[in-house]
């Protein structure tokens, strides 16, 4: 059963900020990494303009650098779909997560002040809110959040930049999952990771995250043949 009980408003594209075709980019890829498109279903480029509601031509842009993301596949006849992960492509995720967002905490532990442990705290906080509430949506959200912020100290950004580029491969399915079993099944180590920063132990910090990571996705392996 899905337990989301905030649906995600519809995307709304401000013109007066950013060109419109980096605008579409973020806003689809904020629907793909939290599970507005859902792995399989294919969408109509068409269809997406009209929701969007701009052009074609940002759209078909936004579409060509999220297929180089991996984030989508073309299905031909002009419709383009989010990949379905196998239990092989989930273990390569992992692995891959693992290696690379373990440096970032551990390079972020060396920097992070006290308050910006504090800002991380209270991030920990309102997630633990929305896991307690079953919020799918608000699960989801600030647990990148968490991480991005934790990741933003580190200095790294080609680490930064093929972390993204993971959640948005996984995102899709991870929403599925959390539909499916519900958010109290995905226990977290944030606090470990933040008793870890206090503690200027980035070691600790390093463990706690490859932790946070394995135990957050070892459902999807054990899911990934009925995604």
């Amino acid at each position: 059963m899905d337990l989301i009980k905030n649906k995600a408003p519809k995307p709304n594209i401000d013109a007066g900020k950013r060109p419109a075709h980096e605008q579409v980019y973020h806003t689809l890829k904020s629907m793909i990494m939290f599970g507005e498109l859902v792995p399989g279903q294919p969408v109509t480029i068409q269809g997406l303009t009209d929701s969007l509601g701009v052009g074609m031509t940002p759209v078909r842009e936004a579409i060509r650098r999220l297929i180089s993301d991996g984030a989508l596949v073309f299905q031909g006849n002009r419709r383009v779909s989010v990949p379905l992960l196998s239990s092989g492509d989930v273990e390569q995720v992992i692995f891959a997560r693992i290696a690379i967002e373990s440096e970032l905490s551990r390079r972020s532990a060396a920097k992070m002040s006290a308050s910006d442990i504090d800002q991380l705290e209270s991030i920990d906080q309102q997630l633990d809110q929305m896991i307690a509430d079953g919020d799918v949506h608000g699960y989801l959200h600030l647990n990148h959040r968490f991480h991005e912020t934790l990741y933003a100290h580190a200095d790294a950004p080609v680490l930064s930049d093929l972390a993204e580029r993971l959640w948005l491969r996984f995102g899709p399915s991870l929403r599925v999952v959390c539909g499916r079993f519900g958010t109290q099944s995905l226990p977290d180590r944030h606090k470990d990771i933040i008793a870890g920063l206090r503690a200027g132990d980035a070691e600790k910090v390093a463990k706690a995250t490859a932790q946070d990571i394995e135990q957050g996705m070892e459902l999807m392996i054990d899911a990934a043949s009925d995604i």
